[in-house]
């Protein structure tokens, strides 16, 4: 990794995915994107990027490097906007809808998504996006699963990535128009309105767009509920790379030596929970905190970027499309569980 790291190959694949971040961050903040997100938009320009094919293959070592490494180190540094006495205060209420938010869709979309043939990974990085937090959980998620016996696995594991990321980001961005609309149907207070949406949507950017429909109690309520749910990446990482494990050794797609039979421990998710911990307790300012999320998207769009660069456009008209099915269903179930819980608790 070393060699790799101060190559010209790496210094080109930096380059590359640096100018793809940079400008998914300035057009994720014009007014008709922003409901998109930065970190697709990084995606996307990444695929495109594959037109530039000498300078992308040339590259490839490097763009490996940035979308493994970075990933993790971008999402250490997003535990800095998780403020942990804020999801506190929002009460108990929050936290344990959160917790069965998740749980619930998870298990329900891996559910229905195995009844529709979609294989074992695909399945579980579609739930968990949809589930947690889009396509951070989706790339954090995966992170456990690095450990492909072939160059064939490994490459169909970033191409389900890569469909994981476009599935949830086009639920996402659509489930955001849905409840913007259907808001005025609804008869929700500010904070109801906030709880759901929160709740039920997938990035952080799709909460954002759709809570400040309802004002700025809304918008804060909807960060809140959204963050919650973002909490429970560490601890869903941690169980799900268990959970898979234990089905590849069932199954005989994963053989391991007695010193790899261990839970396996997403260690840069503990990074995740000590900076959101160091991010509420210690005294470094909104100035800080601000420019260290800011300096996370970037990374996290880099790592996006680099994805991008080798994705096989075939797979998303092919592998995605029962996937696709079993997220739809799962967002509309997760939406009306949702609306149901605004109403009756908040």
């Amino acid at each position: 990794m070393i060699k790799t790291l101060f190559s010209r190959q790496f210094v080109v694949a930096f380059l590359l995915t640096l100018l793809c971040s940079l400008a998914g961050s300035f057009l994720g903040g014009l007014p008709y994107l922003s409901v998109i997100g930065a970190l697709v938009i990084a995606l996307i320009l990444g695929m495109l990027m594959q037109f530039a094919q000498p300078a992308v293959a040339y590259s490839q070592p490097g763009i490996g490097l940035i979308s493994n490494k970075f990933l993790r180190l971008g999402i250490i540094l997003l535990g800095f906007k998780l403020n942990l006495i804020a999801l506190a205060q929002a009460g108990i209420k929050t936290i344990l809808l959160a917790v069965v938010i998740v749980s619930g869709t998870i298990l329900l979309v891996y559910s229905l998504a195995r009844r529709f043939g979609v294989d074992r990974h695909l399945a579980i990085l579609v739930a968990s996006g949809t589930g947690i937090c889009g396509a951070a959980a989706v790339m954090g998620i995966s992170s456990q699963f690095d450990n492909a016996a072939s160059e064939t696995e490994a490459e169909r594991q970033r191409e389900n990535k890569v469909v994981a990321v476009a599935i949830v980001a086009i639920l996402g961005t659509l489930f955001t128009l849905l409840e913007i609309g259907i808001k005025p149907l609804l008869h929700m207070s500010a904070v109801q309105f906030g709880v759901m949406t929160g709740g039920s949507l997938h990035e952080i950017a799709h909460a954002v767009a759709a809570g400040s429909a309802g004002g700025p109690v809304s918008l804060d309520t909807a960060i809140i509920t959204k963050l919650s749910r973002v909490l429970m990446l560490a601890p869903a990482a941690m169980i799900i790379g268990w959970w898979y494990q234990k089905q590849g050794i069932k199954d005989g797609s994963i053989v391991l030596t007695n010193d790899q039979k261990r839970v396996p421990i997403p260690w840069f998710m503990v990074g995740f929970i000590l900076a959101s911990v160091i991010g509420t307790f210690m005294p470094l300012g909104a100035a800080v905190i601000a420019g260290l999320v800011k300096l996370a998207y970037l990374i996290l769009g880099m790592a996006m970027a680099a994805l991008g660069m080798s994705v096989n456009f075939k797979v998303l008209l092919t592998r995605g499309r029962n996937a696709l099915l079993a997220a739809i269903l799962g967002s509309v179930v997760l939406l009306t569980f949702v609306a149901a819980m605004s109403k009756l608790f908040f």
